[in-house]
């Protein structure tokens, strides 16, 4: 099923969500477990999705965008277990996203692309019925001149990071630069590297982890380790200290799933301090996982030069590094 190379033996690919590639076209796919027979469909999607309003999901099957078992139902449909639901998201509709004077830590900017360094708690993106205080209002606001490619509702914007971590990400400032960077992200050249701190001591210094993610059937916010509609997800990890019952890492991304690397580190047992879903409730309290987004690197779109950005670690993290030393 799935594997960890060289460490520990741990334990595809079919449908779900990638955080490299924002794809406005994005298709979802569902499958009904017994628990959710009898359910309205409109419900269940509601549920499954992140930011999305029963309302805009109603007006996704009323479209016709929504098909159980391949055919196309009513928002009141009540579900079976088995079903196969296939939800086809649209283009991002025409909607006025207002340019705030939100503070940025620029790290670089030219004509083509300007490098972010981002603090925990920011969204990246509006979504339906969230059009402010975002990473995206934040840049409509200092750059004036993003690509167009993602649509109103994600202008510039290639990649992201969740809301609760912080670090680097870059984003396009015309369509050329977009395609190339997409490009890039796509054939896995970009250069990313998080620095974590996880719960326990992994007993290897180094490995991969080469499991798929996709959506956990049970609860449809979280992702998880599956076969089922799941895409291909590998983690590279360093240990690069041990302290106490806890462990620093330096992880590289080979590809970008949704939570890829907190649900990774769960997956090996070892999740992300302070992770408010994958997580333990137990130990260190924070305001967000301890994850962030240290370095980024990447081929210039226009110049050919290879680019890397490094950003030091925020200072809640740097607070519990320094407070579990001095145990």
């Amino acid at each position: 099923m799935s594997k960890m190379h060289n460490e520990e033996q741990t334990n595809g690919d079919t449908s779900a969500h990638d955080e490299d590639l924002m794809n406005d076209n994005e298709r979802l796919e569902w499958t009904v477990s017994s628990e959710h027979k009898k359910e309205r469909i409109d419900k269940y999607i509601t549920e499954a999705m992140d930011d999305v309003s029963r309302s805009q999901v109603q007006l996704w099957i009323g479209d016709g965008l929504v098909t159980v078992n391949g055919a196309v139902v009513k928002a009141n449909a009540k579900l079976a277990e088995g079903d196969l639901i296939e939800l086809q998201i649209p283009e991002p509709t025409a909607v006025e996203i207002i340019a705030e004077d939100i503070p940025l830590e620029v790290v670089y900017e030219d004509s083509d692309v300007i490098v972010i360094n981002k603090p925990r708690g920011l969204v990246v993106h509006p979504a339906p019925g969230h059009t402010s205080g975002t990473l995206v209002n934040a840049l409509m606001y200092h750059c004036k001149d993003l690509s167009g490619i993602n649509g109103e509702l994600r202008p510039g914007i290639v990649h992201r990071i969740d809301k609760d971590t912080s670090g680097l990400l870059m984003a396009a400032k015309n369509d050329r630069a977009h395609a190339s960077l997409a490009a890039q992200l796509k054939d896995h050249s970009v250069n990313r590297r998080y620095i974590a701190l996880v719960h326990g001591h992994l007993s290897h210094d180094q490995g991969t982890i080469d499991a798929p993610i996709g959506r956990d059937t049970y609860d449809r916010k979280m992702y998880t380790v599956t076969e089922r509609n799941s895409k291909h997800a590998v983690t590279h990890f360093n240990v690069t200290e041990r302290i106490n019952d806890y462990t620093l890492l330096e992880l590289k991304l080979e590809t970008g799933r949704t939570h890829q690397i907190r649900v990774h580190m769960k997956f090996i047992g070892h999740p992300l301090v302070g992770d408010p879903i994958y997580g333990r409730n137990k130990g260190i309290k924070m305001n967000g996982q301890a994850l962030h987004a240290a370095i980024l690197g990447f081929v210039h779109p226009t110049t050919g030069e290879y680019l890397e950005f490094t950003a030091p670690l925020p200072q809640d993290m740097e607070d519990v590094l320094a407070s579990l030393r001095s145990r």
